[in-house]
């Protein structure tokens, strides 16, 4: 497969939000050091100096709050203006809060419908979406009031990820369980390998393996899972995507 910038074997340039620190730092680290161009994401001017080994070594830093429409939007802006990306890696997330929403699930989805289009889009679930209800009642998606749980989250976007491959067939586009790692959020005594927990993200944004050239996937440590039911309800998709769209203002194209 050859890439946005070049033919087959080029480097990748990859964004990957999130990445002040845990799973997204780590990605970024690695797909650095293995030679691809790297755009990395932090939340203000403050957590610059968490990316700094990454910027030295020719990272690209990005500044905006996935918990604010407006700088969500100028976070577009910022990554377009860069050039195109041939992957983006959707890492950020939280973990509770009434900015869950937000965060987890409005962001991934407004950058997907502004950046400019790559050829693989690979969006953070976990394992916990399977507990997560297939119901979009009362869902506040501004972020002014606590409504869904971080399990709600994780289905939502790993349905977008889903809804996104049958959308968009020219991209491949998949959902990634990183397991429980120990990471700021997973905790210091979370049981599984954090290595693991950024291989597939790194694997699914760069390589040429015929099996990392598909999409409509939900993985855990390169091997494809079944999700959620409602991942791959095509109604459900459309409700998701129409309630966003509605609330952002921003249809996904």
């Amino acid at each position: 497969m050859s890439n946005a910038r070049g033919g087959a074997g080029r480097k990748a340039r990859v964004f990957v939000t999130g990445s002040a620190d845990g799973l997204g730092h780590a990605a970024a680290k690695t797909l650095l050091a293995d030679g691809h161009e790297v755009v990395v994401h932090v939340r203000s001017p403050a957590r610059l100096p968490a990316v700094q080994t990454l910027v030295d070594p020719g990272a690209i830093a990005t500044i905006g709050d996935l918990s604010n429409i407006a700088q969500i939007r100028d976070l577009a802006r910022q990554v377009n203006a860069i050039g195109p990306m041939d992957a983006v890696v959707h890492n950020a997330g939280i973990i509770s809060g009434p900015p869950l929403l937000v965060v987890n699930v409005v962001a991934p989805y407004l950058l997907t419908a502004l950046i400019r289009r790559p050829q693989r889009l690979i969006y953070l679930s976990s394992s916990m979406h399977r507990n997560g209800r297939a119901s979009l009642d009362g869902m506040d998606w501004s972020g002014r009031t606590s409504t869904g749980s971080y399990s709600d989250s994780k289905l939502f976007v790993t349905s977008l990820a889903a809804a996104v491959a049958r959308l968009w067939p020219d991209v491949f586009s998949n959902a990634v369980d990183p397991g429980w790692v120990p990471t700021r959020m997973g905790g210091s005594n979370a049981p599984d390998d954090l290595r693991l927990g950024h291989l597939t993200q790194e694997w699914l944004a760069t390589s040429a393996d015929p099996e990392a050239l598909t999409t409509g996937g939900y993985w855990h440590h390169q091997q494809r899972q079944k999700p959620h039911p409602a991942v791959h309800d095509i109604q459900f998709q459309d409700r998701l995507l129409a309630a966003l769209a509605h609330a952002t203002g921003t249809t996904l194209a």
